[in-house]
């Protein structure tokens, strides 16, 4: 891919994704998530790398909401990258961090930190942005307003940032799921991947009891494993929800075929969202060029 699409601006999460998933290819940063997914449906750019999922908070809605309502970008490849937050200051504000009258972040990364903020910051204000480097950019243009930022260590470089208190996610196995997507249904070689995956949506159709039963029966018996099943609201109506299932087999002639055929003969609706290498980069591996 020559050119791809990531929430930025620079010093993201996402781009240290990115820099793994294609560091040959050109990086453009969006403002958010839906103009990532949507310069990538105007063919500005090859692929588009968002976060689909986090250890500690779970699914990134947003990601998913566009994904299935408002675009067909199938998933080509995924990546789990180890996420380390910091409080970073200007360093005008370092020598007393209990004058911070603000901590500014993504609301994924406050979620996160939710237990030292508590503890360090119950009276502060907790402001949201539409990314940590976008926070992190922000907090560096005004050094006069006493704000923090939680982010990492590449937006504090970018940023001339200092970080004043290291690793204050609240659980240690901080991963955040990255997923590249493509306009084209190609396949992509991912170097670290040890498995192949494939991610579906399922609708249920309304008058039918044990339709959920039968759904998850139909990979049962074909020895399918599913890494993960989760609902989401249809927006139609209290009450409406599709599944999103995460099945650990690439999508084969016979197996999955067989099985989305036996949900559509008791009224499912069903959609692939991609099939694709996955993969998980640990503490140890980490090795950033950016």
């Amino acid at each position: 891919m020559k050119k791809v699409a990531y929430l930025g601006p620079k010093g993201t999460f996402t781009e240290l994704a990115a820099v793994t998933f294609l560091n040959e290819s050109t990086r453009i940063p969006y403002k958010d998530i839906p103009s990532c997914l949507q310069a990538l449906d105007n063919q500005e750019v090859d692929g588009a790398i968002v976060p689909l999922e986090n250890a500690i908070e779970g699914s990134v809605n947003i990601t998913l909401d566009y994904l299935v309502h408002k675009h067909n970008l199938p998933i080509v490849a995924e990546l789990a990258i180890p996420i380390a937050q910091h409080l970073l200051v200007h360093e005008d504000n370092a020598s007393d961090l209990q004058a911070l009258e603000a901590v500014y972040s993504h609301p994924q990364a406050i979620a996160q930190c939710h237990e030292y903020l508590m503890e360090q910051f119950s009276e502060a204000q907790w402001v949201y942005a539409t990314s940590t480097a976008q926070a992190a950019k922000e907090v560096s243009e005004d050094p006069s307003l006493k704000r923090g930022v939680i982010a990492n260590e590449l937006a504090a470089q970018k940023y001339g940032l200092q970080i004043v208190a290291e690793n204050i996610h609240d659980f240690p196995n901080n991963h955040t799921r990255f997923v590249l997507l493509s306009s084209k249904e190609e396949r992509f070689e991912l170097e670290q991947s040890r498995q192949e995956k494939t991610t579906i949506v399922v609708t249920l159709p309304s008058d039918y009891p044990g339709a959920l039963h039968q759904v998850l029966s139909a990979f049962s018996w074909r020895k399918l494993n599913l890494s993960k099943i989760e609902s989401r609201p249809m927006k139609t109506g209290i009450g409406h929800y599709f599944f999103i299932i995460d099945i650990d087999h690439a999508y084969d002639k016979v197996l999955l075929p067989g099985a989305l055929e036996e949900m559509k003969a008791i009224g499912c609706k069903t959609r692939v969202l991609g099939t694709y290498p996955s993969a998980v980069i640990y503490e140890e591996q980490k090795e950033y060029t950016v």
